[in-house]
């Protein structure tokens, strides 16, 4: 790992996956918007009332989503209403709470005020809290620290 970190000025950043995914999912609203979806959150206006963004910027972001292949747009219709859109989750969208979850998990620490979190995610079957690890491959639980930083099939020359 140290050598490979020592030759970081060499690497261009161009094909950085992080930078990527904040291209995608790195804005404020964004992230809430995803919160709400993984919390069940189906319709327009709850998006944007529980997420407290305007309807025009809840729209943009909505349509960004389902242009990113986040969330999928359905219709649906209630009786003696109108065909309206709904938006959920894709697989690709899901692949993202335990990113929620890792940052709710964060905030929880450093972020919360004295009065402790506003909710907490169990696992639905036995109750128990759920928490975001870093576990590699061979089922071993992995301390910061433990961390090696290898070259991969993508690393670009500056």
């Amino acid at each position: 790992m140290t050598d490979l970190l020592a030759q970081r000025d060499s690497w261009s950043t161009a094909n950085c996956s992080i930078a990527r995914a904040l291209e995608v999912v790195g804005n404020r609203t964004t992230l809430l918007l995803l919160r709400e979806a993984s919390f069940g959150t189906r319709r327009f206006d709850d998006f944007a009332r529980r997420v407290g963004v305007s309807e025009p910027v809840a729209a943009t972001r909505l349509k960004q989503l389902v242009a990113d292949g986040l969330l999928d747009r359905r219709p649906y219709r209630e009786p003696g209403q109108r065909t309206r859109d709904e938006y959920v989750l894709t697989a690709k969208g899901s692949d993202l709470i335990p990113v929620l979850v890792a940052l709710r998990q964060w905030g929880d620490t450093y972020a919360a005020d004295e009065a402790g979190p506003a909710v907490r995610v169990a696992h639905d079957e036995c109750g128990a809290a759920v928490h975001a690890r870093l576990r590699c491959d061979a089922g071993h639980d992995v301390p910061p620290g433990e961390l090696a930083v290898l070259p991969g099939p993508g690393l670009l020359s500056a």
